[in-house]
């Protein structure tokens, strides 16, 4: 792949997601990304930053995919259905962030991050990138299995920019009306988010945690099987926080391990997870890896701990549609950009 120039579209790309993921392309060291913005019309003809360089975001057509090689769908879920198979029949391959595709045939979800799950094969026609929070879980879960991990039990704490740019800016206005003693704003989470930690947002929330609870564990039993998929127990709450994943694990062995030996088993990898002293929300912005601390739980004596686990939710999922991304340009003939 070293030297290879890839022509990518990126369609969703004034969102969150979508400004990451150019950013995360544009600065690719072992790939040269030749890349295309795309979005809805109200988002057209706007100048957005890629890492060092300034791209114009175009409105999103049937005609966007002549000559593309990937095509990164992170805007809106109905964008994803409305233009995939398009994108698919011009001769890209598909990489969706959305999870729209999720369940159909000979789509896969995917994480090369962790060992184990379906790979990208002739057949495939698209992939989904895995959910940050399962990545996180199934990674943790598979390094500890070797050490006789029999339960992990996971409180996760999602952040606003989970639910993209609508999602943060509903928790800032609900911060600002809470302060100045105005009627809340409730179009995305149906609830008060802003200093307020719940496990259910209301009825007509945009995306309810239990949905999103559910993506989860389907996308931990993919990738990390059936074995690694029965240890974990879930419980995801919304939690006043703008931005990165924290979460809090119980983990229980079959035997006595010391911290040291699951500091150990949990460091480096493909994916890196790095121990740190206190990792947050706050010290993670900005990176890829996943960070913990490990401290014993002083509970059936040397046989359980906590596990604390901090990480860029966007940049971990992108971090991941990328390396899916070049999964599919591998099974591609390779050709040159003129």
């Amino acid at each position: 792949m070293a030297g290879r120039k890839v022509r990518a579209a990126v369609i969703g790309a004034s969102t969150l997601l979508g400004k990451e993921l150019a950013d995360e392309l544009n600065q690719a060291k072992t790939v040269t990304w030749d890349l295309t913005l795309f979005d809805s019309t109200e988002a057209g003809g706007q100048i957005t930053a890629a890492g060092d360089e300034a791209l114009v975001i175009q409105q999103v057509s049937a005609e966007a995919f002549a000559n593309i090689d990937v095509a990164f769908f992170a805007g809106e879920p109905a964008t994803t259905l409305e233009f995939w198979q398009i994108a698919q029949t011009a001769g890209a391959s598909i990489v969706d962030l959305t999870g729209a595709l999720e369940g159909k045939p000979h789509v896969i979800v995917r994480t090369p991050f962790v060992a184990g799950g379906p790979a990208p094969d002739l057949s495939t026609v698209a992939v989904v990138s895995a959910h940050a929070a399962a990545i996180i879980l199934a990674a943790v879960n598979t390094r500890l299995l070797s050490l006789g991990l029999s339960r992990m039990a996971a409180t996760v704490l999602q952040p606003a920019s989970e639910l993209g740019s609508a999602g943060v800016e509903e928790m800032h206005q609900q911060t600002v009306g809470l302060l100045s003693f105005k009627p809340l704003t409730k179009d995305v989470y149906d609830a008060q988010v802003a200093f307020n930690v719940v496990a259910a947002v209301g009825d007509t929330a945009k995306v309810g945690l239990e949905t999103v609870r559910q993506k989860i564990v389907g996308d931990i039993k993919v990738i990390a099987g059936d074995v690694g998929f029965e240890t974990i127990a879930l419980q995801l709450l919304q939690v006043p926080v703008f931005h990165g994943y924290t979460a809090s694990l119980f983990l229980e062995f079959e035997t006595s391990v010391t911290a040291e030996a699951v500091s150990a088993s949990l460091r480096g990898g493909v994916l890196p997870l790095v121990e740190e002293r206190v990792p947050s929300n706050e010290t993670v912005a900005g990176r890829g890896e996943i960070f913990f601390r490990v401290t014993a739980a002083n509970f059936r004596g040397g046989s359980a701990f906590w596990l604390w686990i901090a990480a860029d939710n966007l940049r971990l999922a992108v971090g991941n549609a990328v390396a899916c991304a070049i999964e599919l340009v591998e099974l591609r003939p390779t050709k040159s950009v003129n």
